[in-house]
């Protein structure tokens, strides 16, 4: 039976671009609790837009409908649901960054669906970490020999424990950009030919915007989960 390629879900990689590190200033520094993080970036903004204040009900459960499964077999990236809640959004979101079908989608496709999901503000955006997760264009080819796609299942989502301290120390700081941090978790179920198929456990960090009056949209990946 033919094995499985990787997933498109490798959110481990370093943040290394300018923009990368203005994203991780504005929406995560806080979030990684470092003290040479927290330096590094503490002239960038004076005080991260991560120590924020979350909507009501910071809780680890959001409305089940607002995480919706993404369907690989549709054809195309699921498209971004106009949501206002930033956990219900970011569930919404990592379920598309788990599911792909190599077989309908093209890797050009796949990463046009995935850059409709970003926020239009240039500053905050983190482009280079959402496109990380899939991969090259030689692997994206040996995954649709294999007819390889996955589905993913969104169980829960939450604004993680550093965050929410953050929120505390400092309520206001959110109105500059209104980017909040929120950790989800799920599974990822993987197929391909000749009935291969798997199951992973998913867990990532990520940064999202919600202005007031406004839609959600994805800003960046945390190099690591967290909390």
């Amino acid at each position: 039976m033919p094995k499985r390629f990787s997933s498109l879900s490798g959110y481990g990689l370093g943040w290394s671009t300018r923009q990368r590190v203005t994203a991780v200033a504005i929406g995560l520094a806080v979030l990684l609790a470092l003290a040479a993080t927290v330096a590094l970036f503490t002239g960038r903004t004076g005080t991260s837009d991560s120590k924020s204040t979350a909507p009501s009900g910071t809780s680890s459960t959001a409305s089940a409908s607002a995480g919706p499964t993404a369907s690989a077999g549709a054809g195309s990236v699921a498209k971004p649901p106009p949501l206002a809640d930033p956990v219900a959004f970011a569930k919404a979101a990592a379920g598309m960054l788990w599911s792909y079908d190599t077989r309908t989608t093209s890797r050009s496709e796949q990463l046009a669906g995935m850059k409709a999901w970003l926020t239009a503000e240039t500053e905050y955006a983190d482009w280079a970490s959402i496109a990380a997760q899939v991969p090259d264009p030689v692997l994206w080819s040996r995954m649709a020999d294999q007819d390889q796609y996955a589905t993913a299942t969104v169980s829960e989502a939450h604004y993680p424990s550093a965050f929410k301290q953050a929120l505390a120390d400092d309520p206001s700081a959110i109105t500059e950009a209104y980017i909040y941090a929120v950790t989800v978790t799920g599974k990822q179920q993987i197929a391909w030919k000749k009935g291969g198929a798997g199951a992973e456990d998913r867990s990532i960090t990520l940064a999202v915007q919600c202005r007031p009056n406004a839609n959600c949209s994805l800003v960046s990946i945390a190099p690591r989960v967290v909390p």
